[in-house]
């Protein structure tokens, strides 16, 4: 190993305490939510003394760079999507999307709408979707705890098929915004990141 080389838990000599590290993740997950509708009117609830999502290791976080739970509520544009798309690239990895209400998943009640978009997961992977327009404060807790499971499991795996099927992702990417996108686009408002 030379100086300045990144050990990655990924490693041959890590796979014996990857039980462990599932069950340590699992039990500190710091969201970042990206409510883009009226979704993110159920987040509030779950932060009070009834549903207590802090008893659960689950944190808010505003910093893309230090969440692993990247919760979107509500519809999508094709304008919050770029913004989506690069907040959860900045995520460092292991990261997990739960996607909250029909919109993300086809469109919702904006389905016929020119301007939103039907299918998330053909832009970033989704580890859980929440079906519901809106979905109580109640699925949204049982969606976080199936997320839970999934990540103790080690089947909550969408940030490796995003890397393992970038190609993809970026193809359907680049059919809605055109090629060159992220460097006409994204390079505005990184900066007051």
């Amino acid at each position: 190993m030379q100086n300045g080389d990144v050990v990655h838990y990924e490693l041959k000599e890590f796979q014996l305490f990857e039980p462990l590290f599932r069950w340590a993740r699992k039990k500190s997950l710091w969201i970042v939510a990206f409510c883009t509708g009226c979704g993110g009117i159920e987040m509030p609830p779950l932060a009070t003394a009834r549903y207590d999502f802090e008893r659960f290791g689950i944190m808010p976080n505003p910093a893309p760079r230090m969440g692993d739970l990247f919760l979107i509520t509500g519809y999508v544009t094709p304008k919050t999507l770029k913004r989506i798309i690069i907040t959860y690239e900045m995520m460092q990895d292991p990261k997990y999307v739960l996607a909250h209400g029909s919109c993300p998943i086809n469109g919702g009640v904006y389905w016929d709408s020119y301007n939103v978009v039907k299918q998330l997961d053909k832009y970033i992977p989704v580890d859980v979707a929440i079906a519901g327009c809106m979905p109580r404060a109640e699925a949204v807790m049982d969606g976080i705890m199936t997320i839970m499971k999934k990540i103790e499991d080690g089947t909550a795996d969408g940030w490796k098929r995003y890397r393992e099927n970038y190609e993809y992702y970026r193809k359907n990417q680049d059919e809605l915004f055109g090629e060159g996108w992220r460097e006409k686009d994204a390079r505005r408002w990184l900066a007051w990141i």
